[in-house]
């Protein structure tokens, strides 16, 4: 793909500009075919960008936007205040068809509401829902959705999200007819909320699909699923819950004091410079690839155009990834292969 534009929320998420620019820069210089759209307030912006390689320069404009989407402010009211802002600039770079896809770590709530609203969902989609590409015990990756876009999801959502998990799976990460589970408390068909068991019977008769029926957050890292279909309360929180858990581990790998006493034999073996670089490597070598930094950025599926939301707190390594992320769903086109999809699986009444 010889045109690939992508619109960035420069001012977005906790950090703004101090993340976002280098991390800008680090994408354009991995990828010769990009260009990017820098959205923000310039006299932030561009002393960033002094003394940066010319060629670099060359490939990122910066896009005036008086405002920026406050993190704490509610959705219905950043939506109704959001003319001017960074995050809405972008997006309309998206519906104007100048960018390919947009990238935000701003506010949530108000990125899906825009997102919404700006670019519309695709026929057949009640809702869009923030999904993401994790990796596996298996050196595999897993597709899950919902991450919070939909705290309530009705059946008929749960099965449109299985739907798109699965377009993600064979077309961006590369498996052939891929496994799909519901997220539920138990493997018993007769466990879990009405909802679930509904969109469990609909998708067991879904011939496109390859449903194998219940999964508990527990086989969330296990690989036995390519893709993993939840609300988005359940899946925010199990997403959480795994990343705390990894970056737990990660930092008491490589600063294991603890509250030891230090007079134990224990604390004794782990000062020891050389089993610490041996546990450090062992460690990482089997749960680095799970670091959250590797994976960041959730696409807003079910929209018409393509938007990654990035963590608010992500570091330039991680909001690089986002960017990244964009990338590949522009190349894979995802937003046409799901309508195509939907158009496959659905019945004709369901989109309307």
């Amino acid at each position: 793909m010889t045109n690939l534009t992508l619109a960035l929320d420069a001012m977005g998420g906790d950090f703004g500009p101090r993340v976002t620019v280098p991390a800008a820069l680090q994408a354009l210089a991995s990828n010769p075919q990009l260009k990017l759209l820098l959205v923000g307030n310039p006299e932030t912006i561009s002393p960033l960008l002094a003394n940066k390689n010319a060629e670099l320069l060359s490939r990122l404009q910066i896009i005036t936007a008086e405002h920026v989407v406050s993190n704490d402010v509610r959705p219905s009211q950043a939506i109704r205040s959001s003319h001017g802002t960074s995050m809405r600039v972008a997006l309309n770079l998206v519906k104007s068809g100048e960018a390919q896809a947009c990238v935000s770590a701003g506010n949530t709530g108000a990125l899906m509401g825009l997102a919404k609203v700006m670019l519309k969902s695709i026929k057949g989609i009640e809702r869009p829902a923030l999904m993401t590409v994790i990796p596996n015990l298996k050196q595999q990756k897993t597709v899950v959705l919902d991450l919070g876009a939909n705290i309530n999801c009705n059946s008929d959502m749960l099965v449109q999200f299985a739907i798109m998990g699965a377009v993600m799976a064979e077309h961006v990460v590369g498996v052939d007819n891929p496994r799909v589970a519901l997220l539920n408390i138990g493997e018993e068909e007769s466990k879990g909320l009405d909802n679930i068991r509904e969109a469990a019977m609909t998708l067991r008769n879904t011939g496109l699909i390859n449903y194998i029926g219940y999964l508990e957050g527990n086989e969330l890292l296990t690989g036995k699923t390519d893709v993993l279909v939840c609300d988005g309360f359940a899946g925010n929180v199990t997403l959480k819950t795994m990343e705390g858990a990894i970056r737990v581990i990660l930092s008491l790998v490589k600063s294991p004091d603890g509250q030891q006493k230090k007079s134990s034999w224990l604390m004794k073996i782990f000062k020891m410079k050389i089993f610490k670089k041996w546990l450090l490597k062992q460690v990482t070598k089997r749960f680095g690839h799970l670091n959250p930094d590797q994976y960041n950025g959730a696409t807003l599926l079910g929209l018409r155009g393509i938007v990654i939301k990035s963590h608010g707190a992500a570091n330039e390594h991680a909001f690089k990834a986002a960017i990244d992320q964009a990338v590949q769903a522009v190349e894979k086109q995802v937003p046409d292969r799901i309508a195509a999809r939907l158009d496959a699986v659905l019945p004709k009444s369901e989109q309307a």
